[in-house]
């Protein structure tokens, strides 16, 4: 049987990718790694892990130990930076270009999956990528693409599709699948969650992934927005809980609720206003009609909101997998001749001028 390599980092990430390997295991037997680089790259990368300078990132820490204990209580293969089994694989699926093993995707068929929301092309991201080739050191997602390296690029909607092509990807290889996780908001209507009628604030690890956030100004601007309504805050997995926390209930009224855990998605739903930093969740309020204020433009996450098409974007995903696997040329070449199966019928056309 052939092997596939699915790269992995975030508790979304892994998930997506956990989904498309199930749809492909009858072709491919699955195996998974966090992201790692190799080559020439590699001792550059250990240099920073050595130094904690990731240890707030999807790599080194907590999040990684998430990731790794959810390989593990799902008993999935961990082949850490192809080390453990050592195996030459027929497919990668990578949930990010920023970091990937070079050697492996120069002779193996890549292709890639988009997380989420991108961080913002901020005046550091167009520096590093103005005059470097390494989109790592914005220490963010705002240069996934850049790279260009996977043959394939699976993406959330049309206006994404656009802005991976400005990042630098090639038009040619980019395609509209939707992303899971992210496909079917409706259905989050329908929750457990026992709150309902509140403003909910759903902040950012921006501290901890060394950006500048003054969170006593964003608590009162929040506050002046939910204008006496009750609150509800929800933070990022990767925050410092005990600050986050007290900062809170300092700055915020009394009576304000406080999660460091939960399904973020279904608290969304159940509110009347969302109010983000940065962050993917905002994406959830909008296909739900909920009104959404966030660091972002609103009106360009409007045009890159993922496409809803019923969950269906896993199948979507793995069956270009299964038929990219078998066709005998490039990633442009093979988008250009490829037919979805019938339950794939809706794929969109990618136009990007």
């Amino acid at each position: 049987m052939k092997k596939a390599l699915y790269l992995i980092g975030s508790p979304n990430q892994t998930t997506q990718m956990h989904g498309v390997a199930q749809l492909l295991e009858d072709e491919y037997e699955p195996y998974f790694s966090q992201l790692y680089y190799d080559g020439w790259m590699r001792g550059f990368y250990n240099w920073l892990i050595r130094n904690d300078l990731l240890k707030t990132t999807i790599v080194q820490g907590h999040i990684k130990d998430k990731a790794d204990k959810y390989l593990a209580t799902h008993g999935l293969r961990n082949d850490f930076e192809n080390r453990v089994f050592g195996h030459d694989y027929d497919l990668i699926v990578c949930c990010s270009d920023i970091i990937v093993p070079w050697n492996l995707l120069q002779k193996t068929k890549s292709v890639f999956v988009q997380e989420g929301m991108t961080d913002p092309l901020n005046l550091w991201a167009r520096l590093v990528k103005k005059f470097t080739n390494f989109p790592i050191l914005t220490i963010s997602t705002a240069l996934n693409g850049m790279n260009n390296c996977c043959d394939v690029y699976c993406v959330a909607s049309p206006g994404y599709a656009e802005h991976f092509a400005k990042i630098g990807v090639d038009k040619d290889k980019l395609i509209v699948t939707g992303i899971p996780n992210f496909d079917d908001i409706e259905k989050l209507r329908h929750n457990s969650f026992p709150h309902r009628g509140y403003v909910l604030v759903a902040t950012t690890d921006m501290r901890e992934t060394f950006r500048p956030d003054n969170r006593k100004k964003f608590i009162k601007h929040a506050t002046r927005i939910a204008a006496g309504r009750p609150m509800i805050f929800k933070f990022h997995p990767n925050e410092n809980m005990e600050r986050a926390t007290a900062e809170v209930k300092k700055y915020a009224p009394p009576g304000t609720l406080i999660f460091t855990s939960g399904n973020t998605e279904e608290m969304i739903a159940n509110s009347v206003e969302l109010i983000t930093q940065y962050s993917t969740v905002a994406y959830v309020g909008l296909a739900l009609g909920i009104p959404v204020h966030s660091y972002f433009d609103v009106d360009d996450l409007k045009r890159k909101l993922p496409i809803q098409n019923g969950g269906t974007s896993a199948q979507r995903i793995a069956d270009i997998c299964r038929q990219f696997g078998q066709f005998e040329g490039t990633g442009p070449e093979f988008l250009r001749q490829y037919q979805p199966t019938n339950a794939q019928s809706k794929l969109v056309a990618v136009s990007v001028t």
